[in-house]
């Protein structure tokens, strides 16, 4: 099944609503006005995502939250398309942000990282969410504009620093995943991690021929002993956000293209 994406309904409509509060008067032409808004729509919206996921927010489900017909929810939201970005705007939107101008590079880099962490951990749905095409809300461009401050200054060309910064979105969104799959498995067992093995363990251990797969059963062994599962967030979250930092090093301390401006000429061209 394909991931929810931003950006597929009207993108009239869409940057209408995302810029409802920076254009003149938006509110619907029709329906009730009054004890309802969008703002309010959205929050309760995000809140049913937070507590069920995704798939719970329809427009019926909305529309019972905030006490009216779903026709009438239609009156200020076109459909769930427009209000998916909505959501996605809004919590971005109420990002804390970590001031860090003063600080080296990889502090500041990872500064942006462990605050999109803690966005997917507070809101884990978001983390299941395509934004190839992206929300074009205020929420969106402050977050874009804020990450983009960690990288500056630092002799990247723009193009670099764009694909930077998307590099280390999609490490941290592609762990929140992983993340968000493994509270699932949590929760739907009701076993969490030392429990389950404690039970599927020993059926391993009857099947398997170490001498068959001597390296997965060696390694698998002590990466399980040191974590206490074949998979860890806060240890697979703090390497991978390292070997990304190495990476963004051979660009951002070495010199090369995107690194060193080229010198200035001193004498026409010939």
């Amino acid at each position: 099944m394909a991931s929810p994406r931003t950006s597929t309904g009207d993108p009239a409509r869409t940057i209408a609503l995302l810029w409802r509060h920076s254009l003149p008067d938006r509110s619907p032409a029709r329906g009730p006005r009054q004890g309802l808004s969008v703002d309010a729509i959205v929050e309760r919206a995000v809140a049913l995502a937070d507590a069920e996921g995704l798939d719970a927010v329809t427009m019926r489900r909305v529309a019972g939250a905030v006490g009216t017909a779903p026709m009438t929810l239609y009156t200020y939201v076109p459909g769930k398309a427009e209000l998916l970005d909505l959501l996605l705007d809004h919590v971005y939107a109420q990002m804390p942000r970590r001031t860090t101008a003063e600080r080296p590079w990889r502090e500041r880099v990872s500064a942006v990282a462990l605050e999109n962490r803690e966005l997917f951990e507070r809101h884990p749905w978001a983390a299941g969410v395509s934004t190839t095409r992206p929300a074009l809300g205020p929420g969106a461009l402050a977050k874009y504009d804020h990450e983009l401050a960690a990288l500056d200054g630092l002799g990247l060309d723009d193009v670099t620093m764009d694909a930077a910064l998307a590099w280390v979105l999609a490490f941290v969104q592609g762990w929140a995943r992983t993340a968000a799959d493994a509270a699932a498995a949590r929760s739907e067992s009701a076993l969490d991690e030392e429990q389950w093995w404690a039970s599927a363990g020993p059926l391993l251990a009857q099947a398997l021929d170490p001498g068959a797969f001597p390296l997965a059963s060696r390694v698998g062994t002590a990466a399980g002993e040191a974590q206490g599962a074949a998979w860890e967030a806060g240890r697979a979250f703090d390497f991978g956000l390292a070997r990304v930092l190495d990476g963004l090093a051979a660009i951002i301390e070495e010199p090369g293209p995107a690194a060193t401006p080229s010198p200035q000429r001193t004498t026409a061209p010939r």
